[in-house]
């Protein structure tokens, strides 16, 4: 791993990626789109969903009437991802009128854009479109570049600007996005009209130009001016003092993280419903947690308000040296740090929470990035998305700090501030756009045989809830296939493929560990890895019966021991669901070693609801019968095995299995799905050393 000096060595200028032949012939509102999208190709020019742009254009209205239009970027769209469809147009004439005003009510003002828009359907504009509006120029952008936030986060900011740009920048002293900071510039840029550029103290940068990319080169100039002003105000001083202790190779690391991870989750999970963790071991993140400042630097707070909905304010630094102490002094260290974080934030709550907060409630009390010296950085999130948003808007974080440190000292908002905005009703309405959580969300579930069949069926049904999925399988291919669907139906990195031989340890143990390394614990895990022989007992060979043995009963002990170390180090309890068979119940002519075994696992299972109670870890059994569609075993020789059994054609077999159930019915893999789903999630939280067959109504099956 790079030293942090190496690493961490100050913001580069940007480059340009502005194209006269794209950009060419394009109308106005494709320019736009175009420009927006190349700022936000650049994250040390635009975070991940933040900053905004605009344009100014005559258009014709519903009635067929010419006027002046805003069109601005929608509040909680991406800018590098934006279409022409997240910009919302406004009646520009309408927005200007507001100048005039003293003052405005955040709630007044969002009333007034929705009264100003061109269509009742399009997205609601932007937090800032009056800064758009009232900026007498037809193309402005607002970002939030590394190098600005950088310069105007430290005590010599101001000199430090007025030295570079002169009278090309004014500087707005730190205002919370609204009306009150657009008027501001406005009034800013009236006594100033030399001005091409505005530098918000602690915020961001604001440009224009009569064309797009007048506005474009604007951003990519002002913010290589900046950098190039760090570059040389710093002398050298990044890296936040340097190594302060070394970090791990990737091999002792994640040994490190497998130990010790779950007990981070379980700490986290204390007041939130489901929590996924993302372990970041980039170069930039390892140098960062492992510098002689960072555990000073990094409790300023957050170097931009578009970071602290994903963020917060601070980050948790853990007490640990890794040429001291092992895993556990780190676990040691994740209960203590995450115990002091959330009394710290509940405080800060209370000492901020006023009318217009109280509503939202506290957030969840644990810290969302976690800095680990010698190890690298975990941000937590109640999905996957939220902890990558988390983890890169982070390392935006790394950057600013590291320079504004080098400049002499890195200042952030106060936490008045920080909460005015995490808490702010503007911002929280992004929030509330996100989908709502599932029943499933933020759980993580490790499903054996997951590749085909029943496996396949419930790993579909898990992600459909919000869980985030680890497909086990000895055929690789098939559990791949599985993870890639659920990925491009539900978001990257929701599931991840595992090949797995349930029958042995060492293969059982990686499957665990990647999971914990992948999410960070385990909630669910669904043995549902299977196959099966049929033979009469004189026929039965010991290699058979050994075999049935091994994948049945075996493979569902070693997946359900390693299951409940996690579980009980995590401390929240967990479910486990037995995938077993009608014939755990019924004895079943020619298949002794399959029935027998799954025989066993029931058992075992009803064993396991006895142990785990205690730790609040539920185990239950779900017993299919004849789920030929999809199946793996059912493509094997077993089937035509059981149709030499009664004496039928193999295509004869469904119609046999579904004429002795008493509902008539086949069982497909979606029927079994359903009640596993069931008894791993919440709606079955006081059941546990249960049964439920799902076999169209056996009678000798039914439970006794």
């Amino acid at each position: 791993m790079s030293g942090v000096v190496s690493v961490l060595n100050g913001i580069p200028a940007p480059v340009s990626r502005w194209d006269d032949a794209v950009a060419g012939g394009m109308s106005l509102l494709d320019g736009l789109v175009y420009r927006s999208n190349l700022l936000g190709a650049d994250r040390a020019l635009a975070n991940q969903g933040g900053g905004n742009t605009s344009v100014k254009m005559t258009v014709t209205d519903h009635a067929g009437r010419e006027l002046r239009a805003l069109f601005v970027k929608g509040s909680g769209t991406d800018l590098a991802t934006i279409t022409a469809a997240g910009f919302p147009g406004l009646r520009l004439d309408e927005l200007l009128l507001l100048r005039e005003r003293e003052a405005m009510q955040d709630a007044e003002m969002v009333d007034y854009l929705l009264r100003s828009a061109l269509r009742p359907d399009q997205p609601r504009p932007s937090i800032e479109t009056l800064l758009h509006a009232f900026v007498p120029a037809d193309h402005v952008d607002h970002a939030h570049p590394d190098a600005v936030i950088a310069l105007t986060s430290n005590p010599r900011g101001r000199e430090l600007a007025q030295a570079e740009f002169g009278d090309e920048a004014v500087w707005l002293d730190y205002e919370r996005p609204g009306f009150a900071m657009s008027r501001k510039i406005w009034q800013l840029l009236e006594q100033n009209p030399a001005a091409r550029a505005v530098l918000l103290e602690k915020h961001g940068l604001v440009t224009w130009g009569a064309t797009g990319a007048e506005s474009y080169a604007g951003t990519i100039e002002f913010t290589a001016r900046a950098a190039e002003a760090i570059s040389r105000a710093a002398g050298g001083r990044f890296g936040l003092g340097g190594q302060r202790v070394p970090a791990l190779s990737d091999e002792a690391a994640e040994d490190l993280l497998a130990a010790t991870l779950p007990t981070l989750r379980g700490a986290l999970l204390a007041d939130a419903d489901g929590i996924i963790l993302e372990v970041d071991r980039s170069p930039e993140a390892v140098a960062f947690a492992s510098s002689a400042r960072a555990p000073e630097v990094s409790q300023v707070g957050a170097p931009c308000p578009d970071h602290l909905i994903m963020t917060k304010h601070r980050p948790l630094v853990v007490a640990f040296d890794p040429e001291r102490d092992g895993a556990a002094e780190l676990q040691q260290a994740f209960l203590d740090g995450v115990q002091e974080y959330s009394q710290w934030y509940r405080g800060y709550h209370e000492r901020n929470v006023d009318e217009e907060t109280r509503p939202f409630g506290c957030d969840p009390a644990g810290p969302r990035v976690v800095l680990v010296p010698g190890v690298g950085i975990v941000t937590a999130g109640p999905e996957r998305k939220r902890t990558r948003f988390a983890r890169d808007l982070y390392h935006r974080a790394i950057a600013v700090q590291d320079a504004a440190d080098a400049l002499g000292g890195f200042r952030s908002l106060t936490e008045a501030e920080a909460f005015k905005i995490e808490y702010w009703p503007l911002e929280r309405y992004k929030l509330a756009q996100a989908p709502k959580p599932r029943e499933l969300s933020g759980r993580i579930a490790l499903i054996t045989g997951g590749g085909s069949g029943i496996g396949r069926a419930t790993a579909r049904m898990m992600a459909q809830l919000g869980a985030h999925v680890v497909v086990a399988d000895l055929n690789i291919e098939g559990a791949q296939e599985v993870a890639e669907e659920l990925n491009a139906a539900h978001g990257a990195g929701r599931a991840i493929a595992v090949a797995v031989d349930v029958s042995s340890e060492d293969p059982v143990l990686e499957m665990v560990r990647r999971a914990i390394l992948e999410f960070g614990g385990l909630d669910i895990l669904v043995a549902s890895a299977g196959l099966a022989s049929s033979a009469p007992i004189t026929e039965t060979s010991i290699a058979d019966w050994e075999r049935n043995y091994a994948v049945l009963a075996r493979g569902t002990f070693l997946s359900a021991r390693e299951a409940f170390r996690v579980m009980q180090q995590q401390g929240r309890g967990g479910s486990i669901v037995v995938v077993a068979s009608k014939n755990a119940l019924v004895a079943g002519a020619n298949a002794a070693a399959y029935s027998s075994a799954k025989a066993a696992a029931l058992h075992l299972a009803r064993c396991l609801a006895e142990e785990g109670g205690p730790h609040g870890i539920r185990v239950n059994t779900v017993n299919p019968d004849a789920v030929i569609e999809g199946s793996a075993i059912w493509s094997s020789d077993w089937k035509a095995e059981r149709a030499g059994t009664y004496g039928l054609e193999e295509d004869d077999l469904q119609r046999f299995y579904r004429g002795r159930t008493k509902l008539g019915v086949s069982v497909l893999p979606e029927d079994v799905a359903e009640a596993i789903v069931y008894m791993a999630g919440p709606r079955a939280s006081k059941s546990t050393g249960n049964v439920i067959n799902v076999d169209g109504g056996v009678t000798a099956a039914y439970p006794r």
